[in-house]
């Protein structure tokens, strides 16, 4: 059975009472990767659409011979996106459910909860004195309630608008003390549901983003030449987590993820600013401890540790200046490990498509005072469009397409020259570990000899790419308090220029020198993964012939991915343990005993054994031919590597797959109502406020989140068929229809605040 894993790296953007929304999205994903895990160890299927999402996966396999993995490994997000994305990505990490936080959503999530006590109107005087902007905002004729709400719904917003209105002015309506509590009442309520297995495998990290803004900011550096240094002010901070994967998994403490979730979603003018001694003052009332606080604190405030004033940063809203967090995810990419064949997703989640400033087309009126004021300060900035980044990531595919179609190219005239290097011999159809070893060298000098001058800049180029994956990762584990990125590279680079890698002739057209090649030995990990990935792409044209057993091909890359793991994971911090880090420490002082020791505690050698040796014994079951076009691919390497090395930019160490990038959103999950978001959600309501203020908004958001997620993920599950695959006519439209109706079953007792809607649904379902 051919094995297949569907990554998913999720992007949450703010929508501040879409939040809501968000959640039914984000509680559907949690219950995709909840039946992936149960149908790979072999667990019956649960109720409800987490049922069907284990049929879909049982239905694939037997359609395609394709066993088909989901997992969720990245997540970043933004202000309420930020929140569901700091809830998932605890769940997966740990198995705690999802479900228990719905409840919190429909009760909390309403302004009379979130009102500040300080803010309320007391006094009579309060009253009168907003009693007409309240008339104005809530009740004049033909105002925004009598033209978006409901009648039945009508009494319940003025009401609450009206009080929200006639709080206190010029301070926050909502408390920024009472949020922090809900925040870590949310997660008690996850700690006390049953809790099952991780849903990610052993070994798999998962990577979760929160963009926060800095509302002084902090100092940032820029070299330049005239004058040499000058100092911005940067205000964009991103939290990172990291569950590495290990026997104990887990993000971070309860406080350290509520900080991350609270700062993400201050939003300006609803919520106070956030600051340390808000999440330390809630912490002391409850009694609630923070387990390893000023090494947190430090690791996310790193500049204001650095002179001691993380008490006094002041922390904002996400979205203001970064609502899409695409770079940090598409950096996570880095040293995933490698088990199987990958389909990797970017999937966004995007509760309004489109700017909440469009006009109608053709209106000519120029915004006003307000409108053009709001605008520019925050509606433009958090609402500008993924296009850069959308950008960044079809390059990339771009460079990895190109690549490999160079490879196609020159794939005759490689094969020809390995053969006239070996001839056709019977020891090139009998691989052993030790004869793989022999032949690669020889294969590595000759490609070397072949490429001429050529040969100089892609050794210089290798060279530098060893150079500053070795600088990132001493600086990163080096203990106590890591050195300067830049610094421990300038001592890495002295090192090597000592060793006289650097000059004329080291690396030229005759090859490498012999302490080259002996540094390249000890930690080019990337040209091991590099090859390994080579090889198992030249499979699936091996397979498709039709002239090898498809369980052949299979070993041969099962084989792959065990030996591509053995490498990926020791490009990872925490494979390489305390006493690496210790040695990482004096890499200033002593940068050839820390690369010593980072030599060491790879084990490069060893590992070029074992991926010998699992090459050479799983090639042994394909066919004459196949086995040499494979021991071909694998030998000649080193001319491609040669050929495309600088096309790679920063590849080498990611995953070398085209990334597919999928949204969802009301417009995009039309099988049950087209019309986008204004025909399906009501949060879309006063500037995005709207679910604040009615419960039977939240209900339906709600709901909408769930069946708009069913939608779309069945739809980006099925789309990860191989080429030529596909099910039975019916089977998803059928398969969709199974979800809608497992939700509204499962929803019916609780949402009982718009049974007019289970109707229309149920009428729309079929």
């Amino acid at each position: 059975m051919r094995e297949k894993e569907l990554r998913l790296a999720l992007i949450c953007y703010g929508g501040i009472s879409l939040a809501v929304y968000m959640h039914g999205i984000t509680l559907e994903l949690w219950k995709l990767a909840h039946a992936s895990r149960a149908f790979h160890d072999g667990d019956p299927p649960s109720n409800g659409s987490e049922g069907v999402y284990h049929r879909l996966l049982a239905r694939i396999e037997e359609e395609s011979g394709v066993r088909l993995r989901v997992l969720l490994d990245i997540v970043a997000g933004a202000s309420a996106g930020g929140i569901n994305g700091v809830f998932l990505a605890h769940a997966v990490a740990t198995g705690q459910p999802l479900a228990p936080l719905t409840q919190m959503w429909l009760d909390a999530a309403d302004v009379d909860v979130l009102i500040d006590t300080a803010s309320r109107p007391f006094s009579r005087a309060s009253r009168l004195w907003a009693t007409p902007i309240a008339w104005w905002a809530a009740g004049r004729p033909g105002g925004s309630v009598e033209r978006t709400v409901e009648i039945d719904r009508q009494a319940e917003v003025r009401a609450k608008l009206t009080s929200f209105v006639r709080a206190r002015w010029f301070r926050p309506p909502f408390s920024g003390e009472g949020f922090t509590r809900l925040l870590l009442d949310a997660f008690d309520l996850m700690m006390a549901a049953p809790a099952g297995p991780p849903l990610l495998p052993p070994g798999q990290p998962l990577d979760l983003f929160v963009t926060v803004t800095d509302f002084h900011g902090h100092p940032q550096r820029l070299r330049l030449h005239s004058p040499e240094e000058a100092t911005e002010t940067e205000h964009r901070l991103t939290i990172a987590f990291r569950d590495a994967g290990g026997a104990r998994r887990g993000l971070a403490s309860v406080p350290d993820l509520v900080f991350a979730a609270r700062a993400t979603a201050s939003f300006p003018g609803a919520f106070p600013p956030f600051s340390v001694g808000e999440l330390d003052a809630v912490l002391a009332a409850r009694g609630q401890p923070w387990p390893a606080r000023d090494a947190f604190l430090a690791r996310t405030l790193p500049r204001h540790a650095a002179v001691g004033a993380v008490d006094r940063a002041v922390l904002i809203d996400g979205s203001v200046l970064v609502n899409a967090p695409f770079r940090p995810a598409i950096d996570a990419l880095r040293d995933r490990p490698a088990r199987r064949e990958v389909d990797r997703r970017f999937i966004y989640i995007d509760p309004r498509p489109g700017s909440a400033n469009e006009r109608p087309a053709g209106d000519p009126a120029l915004p006003g005072f307000f409108a053009t004021l709001l605008g520019a300060l925050s509606n433009i900035p958090r609402e500008q469009p993924i296009r850069d980044n959308l950008e960044a990531i079809e390059a990339r595919s771009g460079r990895i397409r190109r690549t490999r179609k160079i490879i196609e190219a020159i794939r005759p005239e490689v094969e020809t020259a390995i053969e006239d290097l070996f001839g056709y011999t019977l020891f090139l159809d009998r691989p052993t570990p030790a004869r793989l070893a022999a032949w690669r060298a020889k294969a590595q000098g000759a490609a070397a000899k072949a490429a001429g001058f050529a040969y100089a800049s892609y050794g210089h180029l290798k060279l530098s790419n060893v150079v500053e994956s070795a600088a990132t990762l001493l600086s990163e584990i080096a203990a106590p308090g890591p050195p300067s990125p830049d610094a421990v590279r300038a001592a890495i680079w002295r090192h090597v220029r000592a060793l006289g890698l650097t000059e004329p002739g080291a690396l030229s057209a005759g090859g490498a020198i012999a302490p080259a090649v002996r540094f390249f030995r000890a930690h080019d990990v990337s040209f091991r993964i590099r090859r390994l990935r080579g090889v198992l792409n030249m499979l699936s044209p091996l397979e498709g012939t039709g002239e090898c057993d498809p369980a052949a091909i299979q070993a041969v890359r099962d084989a792959l991915y065990a030996s591509l793991a053995l490498y990926t994971e020791r490009q990872r911090p925490e494979f390489l343990g305390a006493a690496m880090a210790t040695a990482a420490a004096r890499v200033l002082a002593e940068p050839g005993v820390a690369l010593d020791a980072l030599a060491e505690a790879r084990g490069l050698k060893e590992v070029d054994e074992r991926a010998d040796a699992a090459v050479a014994a799983s090639i042994g079951s394909l066919p004459r031919a196949a086995r040499r076009a494979t021991l071909l691919a694998y030998l000649g390497f080193p001319f491609y590597d040669i050929a495309t090395l600088a096309l790679l930019e920063d590849q080498g160490e990611q995953e070398f797959e085209a990334v597919k990038v999928d949204r969802i959103s009301p417009d995009d999950a039309t099988a049950i109502r087209g019309g986008g978001a204004a025909a399906t959600l009501k949060g879309i309501q006063f500037g995005n406020f709207g679910a604040f203020f009615s419960r039977a908004y939240r209900e339906n958001d709600y709901l909408w989140g769930r069946l708009h997620g069913a939608d779309r993920l069945i739809s980006i599950v099925v789309s990860a068929l191989p080429d030529g695959a596909t099910l039975p006519p019916g089977v998803v439209a059928a398969l969709k229809r199974e979800a809608f109706r497992a939700i509204l079953a499962e929803e019916r007792d609780r949402l009982t605040a718009v049974p007019d809607l289970f109707e229309a649904l149920s009428r729309e379902v079929g």
